[in-house]
């Protein structure tokens, strides 16, 4: 097996374990924004908000 196909390999398995736990994943990213939006007394609201979202799309739903 080359390097490549081990590395194409774990990235299976990674997404596979992020669409198995999607909903903690979201949750610790929802948790994250808020903690950042805390501590910038929401001066950067929307940036984060944006950030927070960009990332939730970026992990599949569970199926």
């Amino acid at each position: 097996m080359s390097f490549g196909d081990t590395v194409k390999g774990l990235i299976g398995k990674g997404k596979e374990a992020a669409a198995e736990n999607s909903d903690k994943i979201h949750d610790a990213i929802e948790k994250a924004a808020d903690f950042a939006d805390d501590k910038t007394g929401g001066k950067y609201s929307e940036h984060i908000d944006k950030a927070a979202d960009a990332a939730k799309k970026a992990v599949p739903p569970k199926e």
